[in-house]
Order: C-alpha cells, then sequence, then structure tokens
C-alpha cells in the first residue's frame, strides 16, 4: 500500500492563500482524519491530493510517484463525497458498475467485484433498487461500494455521515472502521466532527486557518494539546480556560484566577519552559475532570461557586458555575451518585492537581 506525501503545500485563490506550506505524510494502511472548523483548508487538501484542485506550489507523492498533474484518474484513488452522487435512473448494481466498462474490465471481472463489495457492505439484497428506494444509509452504503469496486490503494472520504442522523452516523462509523481492518488500505478522512474523528482516526491532523495545528493520536491529543486551539477545539463540552497569574515560593509554583480568586496548584505539573513569578498563563481544565462533592486525595484546586444552570443529558450532568468572567465554568459528572445542585447553590467541586493543562497567554503554546 503506498504512501501519501504532501509537501509544501501552497494553494491560492486569487490573493487568498487557502493553504500555506503545509507538509504533511500519511502511512501505508493508516487512517488520517482532517479535522477542523469550516474554512480551515481541510477539504481543499482532499480536493487536491484527487486532482479535483489544482495546486499553486509544492508537491504531492503516492507511492514515491509525484502525481501533482495527474488526472484524477491516473492517481489510483477512490473517493466517496457528502453528497451521495448515486445516478438516480440507475439501479444499485448499475451505480456500482458505472466506470468499472472504462477501465476495460472483462464482465465477469465487474460482476465478481460488484458481487464482492455489494456483500461486503451487507447491500447485496439491494440490487435492484433504485437510490429513491433506499434509506440514507443504503445510500451510503453504496457510494462506499462504487469506490470500492475500484480496487485502489488510497480512499479518500470527504464528510460522508454528515447528511445522516445520529443512529446512523454511528452506524456508518462501526461500518467504515470495520471496512479498514478488513481491507487494510490507506484513508484519509475529512470531517469537522470531532466524536468521528476520536472515535475512527489512528492519527488526526487538527487544521486551522489552513494550518495543521497538531497532529498525533487521538488519545495524545486529547491529553496533551499543542495550544489553545486544539484544546478548546476537542471535547465536548469544551475545555474551561482561565487566564491566571503565577505565583511562585520556593519551589511551589500556584496560578491565581483573578475574578474568582481560585488559587491552582501547578507544583507537580511538567512544564517544558516554567513561567516565572508574574507571568500571565492560561490554565486548562477539562469538565469531566472535576470531582464534585467532598474529598480527602490530594487536589490542585477546589471552586466553591453559584451554579447559573445545569443541563441532565442521561445519565450525565453538566452545570455551569459562575466565575465572574462571561465564559462559565462547566463541570460534568454523573447524576446518579450526586446530588444535583440547583441555581443559586454553590456546591464545592475539586481539580485534580495531575488533570490541568496549561499554556503560555501570549504565544498560546502549551508550556
Amino acid at each position: 500500500m503506498p504512501q501519501v506525501e504532501f509537501s509544501n503545500i501552497v494553494k491560492r485563490f486569487g490573493r487568498v492563500t487557502v493553504l500555506e506550506d503545509l507538509s504533511l505524510t500519511v502511512q501505508d494502511g493508516e487512517f488520517l482524519v482532517l479535522l477542523g472548523p469550516s474554512g480551515c483548508g481541510k477539504t481543499t487538501l482532499l480536493n487536491m491530493l484527487a486532482g479535483l484542485q489544482d495546486v499553486t506550489e509544492g508537491t504531492i507523492t503516492i507511492g514515491g510517484r509525484d502525481v501533482t498533474d495527474l488526472d484524477p484518474k491516473d492517481r489510483g484513488l477512490a473517493m466517496v463525497f457528502q453528497s451521495y452522487a448515486l445516478y438516480p435512473t440507475k439501479t444499485v448494481r448499475g451505480n456500482l458498475k458505472f466506470g468499472l466498462s472504462a477501465q476495460k474490465l472483462d464482465r465477469a471481472e465487474i460482476e465478481r467485484r460488484v458481487t464482492w463489495a455489494a456483500g461486503l457492505l451487507q447491500i447485496d439484497q439491494l440490487l435492484d433498487r433504485k437510490p429513491a428506494q433506499l434509506s440514507g444509509g443504503q445510500r451510503q452504503r453504496v457510494a462506499i461500494g462504487r469506490a470500492l469496486v475500484k480496487n485502489v490503494d488510497v480512499f479518500l472520504f470527504d464528510e460522508p455521515l454528515s447528511n445522516l442522523d445520529a443512529k446512523l452516523r454511528t452506524e456508518m462509523r462501526l461500518e467504515i472502521k470495520r471496512l479498514h481492518q478488513e481491507l487494510e488500505k490507506t484513508i484519509v478522512f475529512v470531517t469537522h466532527d470531532q466524536v468521528e474523528a476520536m472515535t475512527m482516526a489512528h492519527r488526526i491532523a487538527v487544521m486551522n486557518g489552513g494550518v495543521i495545528q497538531q497532529i498525533d493520536t487521538p488519545d495524545e491529543i486529547y491529553e496533551r494539546p499543542a495550544n489553545l486551539f486544539v484544546a478548546r477545539f476537542i471535547g465536548s463540552p469544551a475545555m474551561n480556560t482561565l487566564a491566571a497569574r503565577i505565583e511562585t515560593s520556593g519551589q511551589a509554583i500556584a496560578a491565581i484566577h483573578g475574578p474568582s480568586g481560585v488559587r491552582m496548584d501547578l507544583s507537580d505539573y511538567a512544564f517544558r519552559t516554567p513561567p516565572k513569578h508574574g507571568d500571565t498563563v492560561v490554565v486548562g481544565l477539562r469538565p469531566e475532570h472535576f470531582i464534585v462533592g467532598e474529598t480527602a486525595e490530594p487536589t490542585g484546586a477546589v471552586f466553591t461557586l453559584p451554579v447559573r444552570y445545569t443541563e441532565k443529558t442521561g445519565s450525565d450532568v453538566t452545570m455551569f458555575l459562575d466565575n465572574g468572567e462571561k465564559d462559565l465554568i462547566s463541570v460534568r459528572f454523573d447524576h446518579k451518585h450526586h446530588h444535583v445542585p440547583i441555581t443559586g447553590e454553590a456546591p464545592p467541586v475539586w481539580f485534580p492537581k495531575d488533570r490541568f493543562d496549561v499554556f503560555d497567554a501570549a504565544s498560546e503554546r502549551r508550556i
């Protein structure tokens, strides 16, 4: 299976630069997700790999072969689009076959590929139906099948699940993961949905403003975000971020949040570059890492702040604490084991000292 490599990619539309000096390697057989908000350049990068958009500067190679200026049909790729792009007048079988005849395959080989893909995707009983007779999930399976029958080593997915409802998205995530495990092909998958990225990817390239902010495994991106953008983008609810002033005393280091007066003990934090007394930092606290109620364990900070409101979602509750700033502090916990405070209450909420994330206030990089 070929390795995909982007080298010093630049993409401009007139005077607007969408991608600036971007380099990225997708390993053989890897499931790589390009994740980011709308307009960050992820789909543009995928389209350039597919040959649907020209590269302004830089090179793209697949298996060591320069494909930068090749036609899409000569790149050895298959692509699944956000819209199913099925031919409404053709049956499922006709949609799967379409394009294979251009490869000058004999009829027996075309039938073999169609039968194989339909069986793999569990749509073999739908071959004689037309798209209008299919559900959204079935249409998406047909769209994936049309890519599979091409028998290529690299598959591209451009937000293929965004048109499905929540239940179907979950089912199709599992389906695509199963296909990757069985086929062991290289996949480049574009999405703005962090859940899709975190559950499917070997590695995630988080993008913003045409720049890769961080590329790593889902666990590493969640546990050690490289900067504030990644920290705030990954996680639901989003990570709380508090601007604070550093106080040092001997070996002790603490961050003081001015509006609430909360003191956060950073003495055990593994700083890359230790801050100085009086420096301004941004401390990150994930909502799910808080401990609600009394605790005898060593903690990094205690918040006794009034509850503004709460949101219950099944077994979880997210409560929002008023910390004296516009952005409230969100705290997520299991309501089956704790009393759910009402508005105005100020229950003790603890944060473990080994769970802090600290960023430089000026550069927004992790320190």
